[in-house]
């Protein structure tokens, strides 16, 4: 992506909260977001200023982006556009919930430049999106996905959870089958984490969990069946047929820049690290938080070993203008004989086995 940037708009309303949900967002009214909107539209305009670069990605997350409506979230990618150079090929995607996308105009939403949906599925079994808290219905979330390929829309992603509380191997297979019969071009498939300060923590006790050894088995066997129906693992927890990798989300792995706009969102620009608080006031204040520097060597080889591609030597040594250290690669290459790693004259790169342990095996990397 060269010097251009990604550029993260958080929208932080949903009809809704998720008993899991760790993200900051919340119900509102109508009122409330129009004022948001304008808040995020002088936000919008300070960085275009401070930040006089191409644009690459534009990311709608949150919450749930799709509460505002098709006529809001033109609105804000109009203004972003009259203010950022954003390239003509830009990736431009919005996270979507499957009950509110069944009424939202998609077609106008194609029309002013979304090109990408990310939709909050979570599962095809309507008792686990009971569980969960979900408010949609499989129907919904078929249908949704039908009205945003009519109006265009041919680069979809679903969210697929794993380790829900009582899913089983089959009922895991049986979601992964939906998506597929759904024939987007990108799932996200990651295990439920179990965050404090949410409903499902305090009731954590209660929940029939999966222990680590199935949420594994469930792991590998997502693996295992995406790659036969033509989802290629790109990332730990990212699958997508060929061309249809996240843009937005592997800049974030190159150690690229971005810049978050929305209470909560984090930014890597000019080498510093640095976000908004999870509170609304210090967000139309303009009010930031620094975390200190970016991009460094450990961060780079932590990130990049997210990659299914790994980490790759020259594009080290062309980075931080000196080879890899050898022991790292001896070291990497220990954990071959586990099945955790694939070591080449190349790269290090982690099997989907070694994804499962690649936390504790990267901090001893670095």
């Amino acid at each position: 992506m060269s010097n251009s940037i990604g550029l993260y708009i958080h929208i932080p309303f949903c009809k809704h909260k998720c008993p899991y949900c760790d993200f900051f967002s919340g119900n509102a009214d109508e009122n409330a977001f129009d004022n948001y909107v304008i808040e995020l539209k002088d936000k919008i305009k300070y960085w275009s200023e401070k930040a006089k670069r191409d644009v690459a990605t534009v990311y709608f997350g949150g919450g749930t982006p799709s509460v505002l409506g098709a006529d809001r979230l033109c609105d804000i990618l109009d203004f972003i556009k009259f203010n950022f150079n954003i390239q003509n090929n830009a990736e431009i995607t919005v996270e979507v919930n499957p009950d509110s996308a069944k009424t939202i105009d998609f077609e106008k939403m194609y029309a002013c430049g979304f090109n990408r949906i990310s939709m909050g599925m979570q599962t095809a079994v309507e008792d686990e999106l009971r569980l969960l808290g979900r408010i949609h219905s499989i129907d919904d979330a078929k249908t949704s996905v039908e009205r945003a390929k009519s109006a265009g829309f041919n680069n979809i992603s679903l969210d697929l959870m794993m380790g829900i509380p009582n899913q089983t191997i089959e009922s895991l297979e049986k979601s992964i089958s939906f998506c597929a019969d759904c024939k987007v071009t990108h799932i996200s498939s990651y295990i439920l984490k179990i965050e404090e300060n949410t409903p499902f923590y305090k009731v954590q006790n209660k929940l029939k969990l999966a222990d680590d050894d199935m949420q594994a088995e469930m792991y590998l066997r997502a693996v295992e069946m995406l790659d036969s129906l033509g989802y290629k693992q790109y990332e730990i927890s990212n699958f997508a047929k060929q061309g249809y990798e996240s843009r937005h989300n592997t800049n974030y792995w190159r150690c690229g820049e971005y810049i978050g706009i929305g209470p909560s969102a984090h930014s890597f620009f000019e080498g510093k690290r640095f976000f908004y608080s999870r509170s609304m006031d210090d967000f139309n204040n303009n009010k930031l938080s620094f975390e200190g520097t970016g991009g460094d060597e450990e961060e780079f080889i932590m990130l990049s070993l997210r990659l299914k591609s790994g980490l790759n030597y020259s594009e080290f040594e062309e980075k931080f203008g000196y080879t890899l250290p050898s022991y790292i690669i001896k070291k990497a290459k220990e954990y071959e004989k586990y099945g955790y790693t694939n070591v080449t004259d190349k790269s290090i790169s982690f099997t989907p086995k070694g994804f499962l342990v690649s936390n504790s095996i990267i901090s001893e990397l670095i």
